[in-house]
């Protein structure tokens, strides 16, 4: 069992989605967990062209019926998970102190860092912030703050990649993000550590995945 459990959104995407969310989740839920909400948690996705996806993002959004986010965040919460959307908070995790920011979804340009903006705390052993998508404007605050480490989602690892020269390639990320940065661990210059998780799911309108199998992500600090 993993010490901290830290889910970057899009944990629905129907209205009755909810009971059954929890029902699989099980026990993970009496363990440590931040969390933070994607767009498939505020509403259900819609038919679209999946080619889309390959062009560049103009801030047009297709959305569907309006899911409720509020009961979601209550029955996620109800053990030991908490709620990061637009929070700061600090739990202690086998002696070591983690201070944890979060903001709200970017993709749907629900996120204001500025409501968790800050220098991080003398008494925090490490800082680390939480955002489903991950935008170069999120990434850039953070990094302004000095965290050690992000956590996004989001990018479904490009979900359809290319086989490349020593692994493979992913097409886009669906937002401002390089496309090498797609999936897994990452650094830039002084910039702090990203870890961007493939994701267990898909759009139920384009139900595939191709060289991109869905993953958990297993991070492991040391010192």
């Amino acid at each position: 069992m993993p010490d901290l459990i830290i889910s970057t959104g899009d944990f629905i995407a129907h209205k009755d989605g909810i009971k059954p969310l929890i029902s699989a989740l099980g026990e993970l839920l009496d363990t440590p967990g931040l969390f933070v909400f994607g767009s498939n948690d505020y509403y259900a996705p819609k038919f679209k062209n999946p080619f889309s996806y390959l062009l560049p993002d103009r801030g047009e959004r297709k959305l569907g019926k309006k899911l409720n986010s509020t009961l979601l965040s209550k029955q996620l919460s109800k053990g030991a998970w908490q709620d990061l959307n637009h929070k700061k908070v600090k739990i202690k995790i086998k002696g070591v102190v983690i201070e944890a920011r979060g903001t709200d979804d970017a993709h749907l340009e629900l996120d204001d860092y500025r409501k968790v903006e800050g220098k991080v705390s003398k008494a925090a052993d490490i800082a680390i912030g939480v955002t489903h998508a991950p935008y170069e404007r999120v990434l850039a605050a953070m990094s302004q703050d000095k965290l050690d480490l992000i956590f996004a989602g989001h990018t479904h690892g490009g979900q359809i990649r290319l086989p490349w020269f020593g692994g493979s390639k992913s097409l886009t990320t669906n937002c401002d993000l390089e496309n090498w940065r797609s999936r897994g661990v990452t650094k830039v210059n002084d910039e702090p550590w990203l870890n961007v998780s493939a994701g267990m799911g898909m759009s139920p309108f384009a139900p595939i995945r191709f060289a991109c199998p869905p993953e958990v992500s297993l991070i492991t600090l040391t010192a």
